[in-house]
């Protein structure tokens, strides 16, 4: 940590010291790096506002996230910014960039914040960076005039104030309202140590459904295999090349190996169907509708 605080002021420091670019000279590098690709002047332009980044991400430290990790992403912004930058638009750099610094650091204040994606939505990320803020001058208001104001209207007036939908108001105040936990964390002390994971449900099969699902599976294919031996040997062939083939055959290609007609084939492969019918309800009624 006091390592960290090192860096922060000696960056600092050096962006003090940096030079001030006046617009002719501004305009001037920006040309040369556009046109150019000139890298020296992309490092002087950079380096010149390097304290407006650091500025800007000094303003996100409540946010908990290392004061040097902002700055670096305030830089990487900054570089952005440079790289985009069009000077025939008539802006001046520092204005332009301002954009790219601020979005830079917010996204990594929200991929940081949580493990959990705090939001995605431009409404969400309003809401964020915002909404304690405003909640805060709304509760110091109604306070002002002797009124009090209950979750449901404090909610409903946060998303008239920053404009936003009213669900997204109440999920982002249940994701601000406290950091991640750990599921290996006690419940409380009552309860001799049982932790948050222990509460989950199990999703995978449990073992008494795969024993089940073994038996019944064996008992199906010996009913089958049962009612497959009761057919004759021409039936127990249609069946097999009808039914059990990756590629079923047709009843055309049949008929021609075993010199019947195609519609014989199929009254063959309709009797032979009925004959196992019979045979699996014999033994069971709840299985005969898998050869219907």
């Amino acid at each position: 940590m006091a390592l960290d605080t090192v860096r922060d002021m000696s960056l600092s420091r050096k962006a003090m010291k940096a030079e001030l670019l006046d617009a002719e000279t501004e305009l001037r590098l920006a040309y040369a790096w556009r046109d150019d690709r000139c890298e020296k002047s992309l490092h002087r332009l950079i380096t010149a506002y390097m304290r407006l980044a650091i500025s800007m991400a000094s303003k996100f430290k409540r946010y908990g996230a290392p004061m040097n990790d902002l700055i670096q992403e305030a830089g990487l912004g900054l570089m952005k910014a440079a790289d985009k930058f069009d000077p025939d638009r008539g802006v001046r750099f520092s204005t332009y960039a301002v954009w790219w610094i601020k979005a830079s650091i917010q996204d990594y204040v929200m991929r940081n914040w949580s493990m959990v994606r705090t939001g995605s939505t431009s409404s969400q990320k309003s809401l964020f960076f915002n909404m304690r803020r405003v909640q805060a001058r709304l509760e110091r208001e109604s306070a002002a005039v002797g009124e009090t104001l209950d979750r449901h209207q404090l909610r409903q007036m946060i998303s008239s104030e920053i404009g936003v939908p009213l669900h997204d108001v109440e999920m982002m105040e249940g994701r601000l309202s406290g950091s991640d936990y750990s599921l290996n964390a006690t419940q409380s002390t009552e309860d001799e140590g049982r932790e948050w994971i222990d509460a989950l449900e199990d999703d995978s099969v449990q073992a008494a459904e795969t024993v089940e699902h073994q038996h019944d599976t064996e008992q199906l294919r010996a009913w089958l295999l049962k009612a497959m031996n009761d057919l004759n040997e021409r039936e127990r062939f249609i069946v097999r090349e009808r039914k059990l083939r990756d590629q079923p055959r047709t009843l055309e290609s049949l008929g021609q190996e075993l010199s019947l007609s195609k519609e014989r084939v199929r009254q063959l492969e309709a009797a032979a169907f009925g004959k196992m019918r019979k045979s699996l309800e014999t033994q069971s009624r709840e299985v005969h509708h898998f050869l219907m």
